[in-house]
């Protein structure tokens, strides 16, 4: 069972302007298409600090497998979710954000402009997601597949990654 962190980085939301349908979207689809379970979920400000905070905290006290923040990956003065993310990681997963940048540049052009990362600290994957439910659908329709080797790999196993697609 892969444990779960999500975190809606909204000012609006943090504010209870806006429903959290981007954070609900991640939780259905997570949970429907992995063996995964929700042990933290909440709405935060765009603010670098608390970003910051909370990310350590998922992964260096709650120590979830997986951590997902939706929003602030944008080239707004305020979004700031992929600064505070690569303030915190220990290492990139550069193809991840790659490919997920790619697959929205086959429906947006806006797709480019997105400043996503994805990452390791500890023991836990860090993604960082767009803030529209859309946006998120399509960007988790791009790596879910690979999440669970991903988080496989961060644990520490030491079979062969590309041995069934070789043979």
């Amino acid at each position: 069972m892969i444990t779960v962190g999500i975190l809606t980085i909204s000012d609006r939301g943090a504010r209870g302007e806006r429903e959290d349908e981007s954070g609900l979207e991640i939780i259905e689809r997570l949970v429907k298409e992995l063996p995964a379970r929700v042990d933290a979920h909440e709405t935060i400000p765009d603010e670098k600090d608390i970003i910051v905070n909370r990310l350590i905290d998922y992964a260096d006290n709650k120590k979830l497998d997986l951590i997902i923040t939706t929003g602030g990956t944008g080239v707004a003065p305020r979004d700031v979710t992929p600064d505070a993310t690569l303030s915190i990681i220990e290492k990139e997963v550069p193809g991840m954000a790659e490919t997920m940048r790619l697959q929205g540049l086959k429906k947006t052009p806006h797709a480019m402009i997105s400043r996503a990362v994805v990452g390791i600290r500890k023991m836990s994957l860090i993604v960082n997601l767009p803030g529209s439910p859309k946006a998120v659908s399509e960007n988790l329709n791009a790596i879910l597949p690979s999440i669970p080797h991903a988080i496989e790999k961060i644990k520490g196993d030491t079979s062969e990654c590309g041995s069934s697609f070789y043979v």
